[in-house]
C-alpha cells in the first residue's frame, strides 16, 4: 500500500521534441526546452528566468508540497532534534599567527559565522578581548541567500580579504576590510572564484576571475585603492578544460598558480620579490602527470604520480631550480598507500595518507629522515589535517572522529610526539557513544571486488531484515566519503534506521586504483558496487530491499539515477540531490561551466564515438524506461552552475512519463540557491530534515510525528 495518498494531479511537462545527431546517431529530447537559453545571465539575475519554465518549476514545488504535507510535523521534530545537537554559540580554537590568534564563532540563533582575533597567547574564552573582524549575520541581512568565502588576513595583519555570493551561482564578490577600523575600503572585485592571495606587504593581492561560462580563466593582480579596471593580468588560461587557483606560501615568498584538470597538473610560480614579473613554469602539463607543491625553505616538496607512482610519492627540488629535471625522490611510492596531501614546516615534513582504507598522518624529521605515524584503532574513522598557520613551528593541528565518536581537535608536537586535546565536539542534547555501533563490512561486487560499507545503528536495532536503511553513496572524482561523526544521521539511527555509507569505486577509499576503476570506461563499476552494497545488507539482514532508501548528491545523484534504472526493485525510495543525471547532453555541451574540465573524468563524447556510446549506455536521463520506479525525490537549485536546474527537471519529467508504478516522482527546486542548497547553518538543517522525512515516510516508518 502506498504511503502517499490523495495526491493531486502531478505536473506534466510539455513535449517539445529537439533532435541532435552525433556520430551518425540521432536522439530526440522532448524536454530540452526546460534549459533556459539565457541561463548564463539568469545565474546572475534569477528574475529573468523564462516565465514558462518558472511556472513549471513552481508547479513541481506545489506538487511536492502536497505530497509531503503530512510530514510537516515530522520535519519540525527532526529539525528540532538536529538543532538541539548543535552548540549554537560554538567557537573554534583560534590558530596562532604572529601577534594574533584567529578563529570563528557562531552566536545563538545565528546562521552565519563571525570571524575574530585575539592576542596570540590570550584566553580564547575571554569574550572581552575578542575583536570581531567580520560578522556574517550582519552582512547577510536582507538576503535570501548568502554564502561567505571566508576572511584571509594580510601578513602584516592590517587588512582582510573577504568574499560573498548572494545568488547561489558561485560568482563571488571580493572586498577589502581595514582590520583596525572594521570598515571596508572602496575596492570591490566582481565575478571571482571566492578567494585570493595577499602580497607580503598587504598592499596588493592576486585573485581569479570567472568568465561568462563560469570558468576560472584569468589571474589578476590588484593594488588596494586602485580601480579593478587597472588590475594587471598575470596569467590567462586558454584551455577551457582546466581549473585554476591562486595561493601563497607560509614563507610569503612565492605565489602559486595551480592549473589542473582531473588528471593533469601544471604550476606557475611568481616570486613576491618582484610582483611585476611573469610567473615561471615549473613542469609543463603532460597528460596524466599530476603534482602539487609546498615550500620548505630552500627546497620545494612535490607530491606527484610521476614515473608510474600511482599512489603518489614525494620529491624535492631546489627553490631556485624547481623544474622536473631537478626532482629527487624523498618519500618512495608504496602501492596501496595513497598520499593525499602534504605540508612543510621548518623542521618537519607532514603528509596525510590512506592505507588499507583508513587515514593516517605521517611526520618526517627533515634533518634525520626519521618518520612516525599518527593513527587510531577504530574499525572506521575520519582524520583531518589542518596543519599550522606558521612555518617555524613544531605544533600542528588535526581532528579525529568516527560515526559514534564526536569530533576531537588536537594540537600535536611533532618533536616530542605529545598530543594535546583542545576540544571535543559538544552535543547539547546529549550523546552516549555506547548506545550505538559502528562497523566496517565488505560487500562482494559483481566482479568479486570487496566494497567497504560503513554502518551506524543503535545497539537495540533488530538485525532481522526489518530495519529501514538509508544507504548513501558518491563514487566520483576520487572523493572519499569519511566515516566521521554526523549528528544529523542520529535522528535516523534513533528511529531504528541502519545508516550506511557505501565506499564504492570512483572514490579513493582503497587507493588510486579504486578511483581509476570507477571512472571513464569503467564508470558502471560505481553503480554495480552500490547495488552490491544493497544486496549485502539485504542478504545479511541488516535491512531488506523493501526498506532501503538510497541517497546521493551531484555526481552521487548520477549514481541514484543509474541504480534506479538498473535495479529499481531493490530500493523503496531514492533521494537525488542536485543530481547529475543528464550526463550525455551535458558532456556534449562545451559551453556549460564544467563540461571541458570534466572530460577526463567521464570521457569526451564530442570527439569519441566510443565514449558517446559508453555514456549513452548509463546516462540516467537517456535510460529511463517503462518500468516500476521507486518513490523518487529530486532536489535542484535554480542558480546551480555545477549541476544545472534543468537536469533534475528533465529527468523527473521523463520518469513521470515512463514509470509503470504508482510511487510518486517528486522534485523540489530551491528558487533562491545553487549547488550547495541553503546557505545558513539552520536553513541547511531544514533541508536535511525534509530529506529525512521523505526517507522515513517511504520506508513506512512514520508511525508518529517524531
Amino acid at each position: 500500500m502506498s504511503v502517499f495518498k490523495n495526491l493531486p494531479e502531478a505536473p506534466v511537462a510539455a513535449k517539445k521534441p529537439v533532435t541532435d545527431t552525433r556520430h551518425g546517431i540521432t536522439r530526440t529530447d522532448d524536454y530540452a526546452w526546460l534549459r533556459d537559453d539565457n541561463w548564463q545571465a539568469m545565474f546572475k539575475d534569477p528574475s529573468i528566468l523564462a516565465p514558462e519554465i518558472r511556472k513549471h518549476l513552481e508547479a513541481e514545488n506545489a506538487y511536492m508540497n502536497a505530497a509531503m504535507d503530512d510530514t510537516k510535523a515530522l520535519q519540525k521534530t527532526l529539525f528540532a532534534e538536529m538543532r538541539g545537537r548543535i552548540k549554537e554559540d560554538d567557537s573554534s580554537i583560534p590558530v596562532k599567527d604572529g601577534p594574533f590568534a584567529y578563529g570563528s564563532l557562531y552566536v545563538t540563533g545565528g546562521e552565519q559565522p563571525r570571524y575574530f582575533r585575539i592576542p596570540r597567547d590570550a584566553d580564547s574564552k575571554d569574550e572581552t578581548i575578542r575583536q570581531v573582524l567580520l560578522d556574517g549575520d550582519k552582512e547577510a541581512e536582507g538576503k535570501s541567500y548568502f554564502r561567505l568565502a571566508g576572511l584571509d588576513h594580510s601578513s602584516d595583519h592590517s587588512r582582510g580579504l573577504w568574499g560573498y555570493d548572494d545568488k547561489g551561482s558561485e560568482y563571488f564578490t571580493l572586498k577589502v576590510r581595514d582590520l583596525t577600523t572594521g570598515e571596508d575600503l572602496a575596492d570591490v572585485i566582481e565575478n571571482t572564484g571566492g578567494g585570493g592571495a595577499w602580497a607580503p606587504d598587504g598592499k596588493s593581492f592576486f585573485y581569479t576571475v570567472l568568465d561568462d561560462n563560469h570558468r576560472p580563466s584569468k589571474i589578476f593582480h590588484h593594488v588596494v585603492g586602485t580601480p579593478q579596471a587597472d588590475d594587471r593580468l598575470v596569467y590567462e588560461e586558454k584551455d577551457p578544460g582546466f581549473f585554476m587557483s591562486v595561493g601563497g606560501s607560509l614563507l610569503d615568498d612565492v605565489i602559486y598558480i595551480d592549473i589542473h584538470d582531473h588528471e593533469t597538473s601544471e604550476y606557475r610560480l611568481l616570486s613576491t620579490k618582484d610582483l611585476t614579473a611573469e610567473p615561471k613554469l615549473v613542469a609543463e602539463r603532460v597528460i596524466g602527470l599530476e603534482y602539487e607543491m609546498t615550500e620548505g625553505g630552500d627546497v620545494f616538496y612535490i607530491l606527484t604520480n610521476a614515473d608510474g607512482a600511482k599512489d603518489f610519492k614525494i620529491m624535492e627540488a631546489p627553490v631556485n631550480a624547481p623544474g622536473k629535471e631537478n626532482w629527487r625522490e624523498l618519500v618512495a611510492h608504496k602501492p596501496g598507500t595513497l598520499i593525499l596531501s602534504h605540508m612543510a614546516y621548518a623542521r618537519h615534513l607532514v603528509w596525510l595518507q590512506r592505507r588499507e582504507g583508513l587515514p593516517e598522518i605521517v611526520v618526517r624529521d627533515r634533518k634525520t629522515g626519521e618518520e612516525h605515524a599518527i593513527a587510531f584503532a577504530e574499525e572506521a574513522y575520519s582524520l583531518g589535517l589542518s596543519g599550522a598557520a606558521e612555518y617555524d613551528t613544531d605544533v600542528i593541528r588535526f581532528s579525529y572522529s568516527s560515526m559514534t565518536t564526536p569530533s576531537q581537535l588536537f594540537d600535536y608536537d611533532m618533536a616530542t610526539r605529545e598530543r594535546t586535546l583542545l576540544k571535543t565536539q559538544e552535543v547539547p542534547s546529549g550523546h552516549n557513544p555506547d548506545d550505538y555501533v559502528t562497523r566496517r563490512v565488505f560487500a562482494p561486487s559483481s566482479d568479486g571486488t570487496n566494497v567497504p560499507v560503513t554502518l551506524l545503528y543503535r545497539k537495540d536495532t533488530p538485525l532481522d531484515g526489518t530495519a529501514p536503511c538509508l544507504l548513501y553513496g558518491y563514487g566520483a572524482y576520487g572523493i572519499t566519503i569519511p566515516a566521521g561523526f554526523n549528528t544529523n544521521c542520529l535522528s535516523l539511527a534513533d528511529r531504528g534506521f541502519v545508516y550506511a555509507i557505501a565506499h564504492i569505486r570512483g572514490g579513493k577509499d582503497r587507493g588510486f586504483s579504486w578511483y581509476e576503476d570507477g571512472k571513464m570506461a569503467k564508470k558502471t563499476n560505481t553503480f554495480k558496487d552500490f547495488i552490491a552494497a544493497a544486496d549485502y545488507l539485504n542478504q545479511e539482514k541488516f535491512t531488506s530491499y523493501a526498506n532501503i532508501v538510497a541517497e546521493g548528491g551531484s555526481a552521487g545523484g548520477m549514481l541514484m539515477g543509474a541504480i534506479a534504472n538498473m535495479a529499481p526493485e531493490k530500493f523503496t525510495g531514492v533521494i537525488a540531490a542536485v543530481p547529475f543525471v543528464d550526463v550525455l547532453n551535458t558532456m556534449l555541451d562545451d559551453t556549460l561551466p564544467l563540461t571541458p574540465p570534466e572530460w577526463p573524468e567521464w570521457g569526451n563524447p564530442i570527439d569519441s564515438r566510443e565514449f558517446y556510446d559508453i555514456i549513452a549506455g548509463y546516462s540516467p536521463y537517456d535510460n529511463v524506461e517503462a518500468k516500476s520506479y521507486p518513490a523518487i525525490l529530486a532536489l535542484g537549485g535554480l542558480t546551480d552552475p555545477r549541476v544545472t536546474y534543468w537536469e533534475p527537471a528533465k529527468w523527473v519529467a521523463r520518469l513521470r512519463e515512463k514509470t509503470t508504478g504508482t510511487a510518486p516522482i517528486l522534485m523540489k527546486t530551491n528558487m533562491d540557491a545553487g549547488h550547495g542548497g541553503a546557505s545558513g547553518r539552520f536553513q541547511r538543517l531544514e533541508e536535511i530534515a525534509f530529506e529525512y522525512a521523505f526517507a522515513i515516510k517511504v520506508a513506512g516508518k512514520m508511525v508518529d510525528q517524531g
